[in-house]
């Protein structure tokens, strides 16, 4: 496929900055150590001390993102069977670095992308159970997303854009059959549901060989519970995909059918935009791979 590099940081950031904003605004933690941890698509993170994160948005979208973890995942962390960062501080835009950002709970753990669970049937039910408790009614002030939640169809243009790019043509011909199957199921008939909107392996912790907590919200939106269960197919194999299938238990045929055009949709954005994050390349072959058996 044609790829991509990850969009560029807007602002500079740093360990050093981190510090002064902490000086400046939460000065009971700036004594704390501070150590770059991920610099991803959005936010750069940085351990602090032995129980937080620091996060900061790299660039202006990713501020309005992490915005709406700010607003609502306090409100949706106490129902939720694992845990979630939900901010502990907040910090404010200031002549420094233009935007908000927070301090989280730092959770123990690698991200299933690197580290999978021991045990896929346990892992799979834990996380069924996690987006049944999460998939519940929005309200009418959640969060909206023009790229997640929203029909299937509306990500056909860069479905079709990236598979053009795939030099296997079996390969090629058979994602297209699994997208236009997916794409002519029947489309949600209910109200918006709640849903992270960028569920993933690298954003799901595992400790001790168990899902531990699901991370990076900055997705959050209301629509289609079909976005979330494509990480069936991002994380499971068959089997797999089968338990969390059953925990979850309220995927129809046509949902279920959604969720694996999700999964194509997703995967092939992460093999065309990831030229510099071989993590999130991988994450995208292993999906593509596994929707087409």
């Amino acid at each position: 496929m044609t790829v991509h590099r990850m969009p560029p940081a807007e602002v500079p950031i740093s360990v050093g900055l981190v510090r002064r904003l902490l000086r400046e605004q939460h000065p009971d933690l700036a004594g704390l150590a501070i150590a770059p941890l991920t610099n991803g698509w959005d936010n750069l993170v940085c351990r602090l001390g032995e129980h937080l994160l620091v996060r900061l948005p790299r660039r202006a979208l990713a501020a309005e993102l992490a915005a709406h973890e700010h607003r609502w995942l306090p409100e949706l962390a106490g129902r939720l069977p694992l845990p979630v960062p939900a901010p502990v501080r907040l910090g404010r835009p200031c002549a420094q670095y233009p935007w908000p950002w927070s301090v989280v709970p730092y959770f123990p753990g690698r991200v299933a992308a690197r580290c999978g669970p021991d045990d896929l049937g346990p892992a799979a039910t834990a996380l069924g159970g996690f987006l049944a408790a999460l998939h519940t009614p929005a309200p009418s002030g959640a969060p909206a997303n023009p790229y997640r939640g929203i029909p299937l169809p509306g990500r056909a243009d860069g479905v079709l854009r990236g598979l053009a790019h795939v030099a296997d043509p079996g390969r090629r011909a058979a994602a297209l059959r699994v997208w236009e199957r997916a794409s002519a199921a029947p489309a949600r008939d209910g109200p918006p549901l709640w849903l992270h909107g960028d569920l993933h392996p690298a954003n799901i912790l595992v400790d001790h060989g168990r899902i531990s907590a699901v991370i990076d919200f900055g997705d959050i939106t209301a629509g289609d519970p079909a976005t979330d269960l494509s990480v069936a197919w991002m994380l499971f194999p068959a089997e797999g995909r089968a338990a969390l299938r059953q925990a979850y238990g309220r995927a129809d045929e046509a949902t279920w059918e959604r969720a694996r055009g999700w999964a194509l949709a997703l995967s092939v954005a992460f093999l065309t935009h990831s030229a510099d994050n071989p993590l999130m390349a991988a994450i995208g072959e292993r999906g593509f791979h596994a929707v087409l058996e």
